[in-house]
């Protein structure tokens, strides 16, 4: 197992399906009576937040708790950064008081990488700007595959915002690495020019979500992230929603057995209807349920798995 989990290039296809594998034998703890197990007892994971997070933190929060772990949770807000202390400073602090993970979520796209040289401990990158989301890459392979029994050969539509999303980029690199066939979709703005083809050999681009969404068996909506947005990238809301927005005469317009995702939060009404984001078809509710089984595992495997 890696040490770090930091992108998810970092991945091949035997590490992935160890880590989806471990994920499905951790979701049945939740069934259990005492939602616990003793694994991680006397390790210390620190969640090291510099944003805003609900999902994300509060997932990492309760897969170290229900592994035993003693938790730490820092904020960037209330804490010496905002009297100017550096990451790096910030870093040296927690290796000091023997934190043996790091769950990191910053702005700057590459803190994760930069804080894996200064800590002993093993680092997990919880979304960096605009780079990697690799956990959550992870929770959404392993919706697919209990929904539709399997990765290899899917054909899979990430939808949106794809020029801010660290979720699209971890996405295609771990779903291709596991077989799958991705598409990105939407306007040419919020496309980088030649992503397709610096992420993973294969993946397709398209401008068009009508024209894709009968051939897909999943369809993963992106939150339009317009407080990463300085100019103008599409010419309203409205727009938006009518052209790349999934509604319920779209969400027929998919096969019978297809899937519709999103990461979360959501801005209902404008990428996702109400009538999709509830549909049965919808795993949103799901992905949030199996990412602490995915992050269980995740801190499982580095911190007390099979690399000790």
């Amino acid at each position: 197992m890696i040490k770090h989990l930091l992108s998810g290039a970092d991945l091949d296809a035997d590490t992935a399906t160890e880590i989806l594998d471990t994920a499905a034998e951790m979701a049945t703890v939740a069934g259990r009576e005492i939602k616990k197990l003793p694994a991680l007892r006397g390790r210390t994971v620190v969640n090291l937040f510099y944003e805003d997070s609900t999902r994300t933190r509060i997932s990492f929060e309760a897969a170290a708790k229900r592994l035993s772990a003693d938790v730490i949770n820092f904020s960037a807000k209330g804490s010496s950064v905002t009297k100017g202390e550096s990451l790096k400073d910030t870093a040296l602090t927690l290796q000091a008081m023997g934190a043996d993970a790091v769950v990191v979520r910053h702005p700057a796209s590459g803190a994760p990488h930069r804080l894996a040289n200064w800590v002993d401990g093993s680092v997990v990158n919880a979304g960096d700007g605009t780079h990697e989301h690799p956990t959550q890459a992870l929770l959404d392979a392993y919706t697919m595959r209990a929904r539709l029994g399997r990765l290899a050969g899917l054909s899979v539509a990430v939808v949106g915002d794809v020029l801010h999303s660290r979720v699209a980029r971890s996405n295609v690199l771990l779903l291709s690495t596991l077989g799958a066939k991705v598409t990105l979709v939407g306007p040419p703005t919020l496309i980088p020019v030649d992503i397709a083809g610096a992420l993973a050999p294969g993946t397709d681009v398209s401008y068009d979500l009508d024209s894709v969404l009968p051939d897909v068996d999943v369809v993963m909506m992106l939150r339009v992230q317009r407080e990463r947005m300085n100019d103008s990238y599409f010419p309203s809301a409205r727009e938006y929603a009518r052209r790349y927005g999934l509604d319920g005469p779209r969400m027929r317009r998919l096969p019978e057995h297809a899937i519709v995702m999103h990461p979360g939060p959501m801005n209902r009404g404008m990428e996702i209807t109400p009538e999709v984001a509830d549909s049965p078809r919808s795993t949103i509710v799901e992905q949030v349920t199996n990412g602490v089984s995915v992050r269980m595992a995740v801190l499982y495997l580095l911190l007390g798995g099979n690399n000790r």
